[in-house]
C-alpha cells in the first residue's frame, strides 16, 4: 500500500525526470524507460499516474506554465508602483525568469511547442498561455492607450518575448536572461514613448 501524501511526490518525481531526459536526448529519445531509470523507479509507475508518456509531457508543461504564472505574480505582488509600466515589467521579468530559462526548461519549451502542432492538448495549453499573455499585456496597455493601440502594442510586445526566448533557448550557450530582460524592456519603454504615454523618470532593469 503507498504511503500516504506520496503520490504528490512521484508525479513531482517524474516531471523533474521528464525534463532531465529531455534536457539530455530531446523529447523523441526521451522513453518511458529512460526518464524512469532518471526518476529510479519502474516504467510502469508513468502510467499508473500519467497515462503514459504524452500524459506525462501534459502534466511537466502545466508545472511549467504554473511556475510561469507563480513567477509573474510574485513580481506584481512585489511592487511598488501601480503603474502599467511596472505591471508590465513584472511581466517582462516573470517570463525570463529562472523557472523558465534553465537548461531543462527551456529544452521542454522547444519540445512543447513543436509537439503542440500535432497534439490537440498541448495546443490547447500553448493557446491558453498565449491567450493569457497577450491578455495581460493588453488589459495593462489599455490604461494608457486606446483599444487599438493598446492591442497593436500587446502583440509587438509578446512577439518580442517569445522571439527573444526562442532565439536565445537555440543558442548554443543558451539563453542570456539579462540580456533578454534589457532588450524587452527597452522595447517596452519605445513603445510606450511611440505612442505618448508618460513613462517614470527612471527604470532599472535586473
Amino acid at each position: 500500500m503507498p504511503k500516504v501524501g506520496m503520490e504528490p511526490i512521484r508525479r513531482q518525481q517524474l516531471i523533474n525526470a521528464t525534463m532531465a531526459a529531455i534536457d539530455e536526448v530531446g523529447l523523441a529519445e526521451a522513453t518511458v524507460m529512460r526518464i524512469s531509470r532518471h526518476a529510479g523507479v519502474s516504467a510502469g509507475i508513468i502510467s499508473h499516474y500519467f497515462g503514459g508518456k504524452d500524459g506525462l509531457l501534459e502534466a511537466t508543461m502545466r508545472q511549467i506554465l504554473t511556475d510561469l504564472t507563480k513567477a509573474v505574480a510574485v513580481r506584481r505582488d512585489a511592487l511598488e508602483d501601480d503603474s502599467a509600466r511596472a505591471h508590465i515589467g513584472a511581466i517582462i521579468e516573470g517570463n525570463f525568469d529562472r523557472t523558465q530559462v534553465t537548461g531543462p526548461a527551456a529544452k521542454t519549451w522547444l519540445a512543447f511547442w513543436a509537439s503542440s502542432m500535432h497534439k490537440p492538448m498541448l495546443q490547447r495549453l500553448q493557446n491558453v498561455n498565449d491567450r493569457r499573455l497577450y491578455s495581460n499585456l493588453c488589459h495593462q496597455f489599455r490604461r494608457v492607450m486606446p483599444r487599438t493601440e493598446a492591442r497593436n502594442a500587446a502583440r509587438g510586445l509578446a512577439a518580442m518575448i517569445d522571439g527573444l526566448w526562442l532565439r536565445g533557448a537555440l543558442t548554443t550557450e543558451g539563453l542570456n536572461a539579462e540580456e533578454a530582460r534589457f532588450l524587452a524592456h527597452t522595447y517596452l519603454d519605445q513603445l510606450l514613448a511611440h505612442y505618448g504615454c508618460q513613462q517614470p523618470a527612471s527604470n532599472t532593469y535586473s
